[in-house]
């Protein structure tokens, strides 16, 4: 018995990519399965959202510092160098740099859950908060911030849609289906309705993706991260070497 195919639902990202090691001895093929799309300025007024009313901007991912500064652009607003950030985790304050001369910043970062920078939050109540978001937001972050008793809103600056995925006919002849969102185990049965899981294995990142997968009647197999096995690659790994013995 033996692992010959692997499809991960999201693009190649990186020469440096953890799995092109493991594709030394199975073959893997990466597909994004969702889309991001940019909302509008219009889009932004609709919701009543004026930039410039916020002092501080809560990152909770690199997209949405992609949208927050492509709309400031767009809507004209030049953002202050006395505005304010918290970021969820280390990679998404590196990222700002992208954007932003860092020394002349105040940022805030946290470890890796939103938990993490409540603590910031709480020590900044004065200020007025601004969390630009996709339109699919974890439903325990606005009851968090609700709870603080502070001016926060939320701008859905992006959308996150299901790929076209006509072209993947042959998802069946996979042995891995890897996934790491629940909008992912969405676009598997929006572009496949009739998809039966039959031997394939079935591998999530994340509880969110894992409780989508388990709703959608799927059979998993792979369910990272663990404090043994942190990276999806690093687990497939031992699952291959595992299941060659079977």
């Amino acid at each position: 018995m033996k692992i010959n195919n692997i499809l991960i639902s999201q693009s190649l990202k990186g020469s440096n990519s953890p799995y092109l090691e493991l594709s030394k001895n199975v073959k893997i093929d990466f597909r994004s399965f969702i889309e991001v799309k940019g909302a509008s300025s219009i889009d932004v007024r609709k919701q009543k959202i004026n930039f410039s009313d916020f002092t501080v901007v809560l990152f909770i991912s690199k997209n949405s510092v992609d949208h927050y500064f492509r709309l400031a652009e767009s809507m004209r607003f030049k953002v202050p160098i006395s505005m304010k950030y918290i970021c969820q985790t280390e990679s998404i304050a590196y990222y700002l740099q992208k954007y932003i001369v860092y020394r002349k910043r105040k940022i805030y970062i946290g470890k890796k859950s939103f938990k993490d920078i409540l603590p910031f939050i709480k020590k900044n109540t004065s200020e007025r908060f601004l969390l630009p978001s996709s339109d699919i937001l974890k439903l325990e972050i606005p009851k968090m911030l609700n709870k603080l008793n502070i001016s926060w809103k939320r701008a859905i600056l992006y959308k996150t849609t299901s790929s076209d995925l006509s072209d993947l006919k042959k998802i069946i002849y996979y042995d891995i289906l890897v996934f790491f969102s629940p909008a992912c185990i969405k676009s598997l049965f929006e572009n496949f309705p009739n998809f039966d899981q039959n031997n394939i294995k079935i591998a999530t990142f994340g509880k969110n993706t894992l409780d989508a997968a388990y709703k959608a009647g799927l059979k998993i197999e792979i369910r990272v991260p663990t404090p043994e096995f942190p990276s999806m690659a690093k687990a497939l790994e031992k699952y291959i070497k595992e299941y060659k013995k079977k």
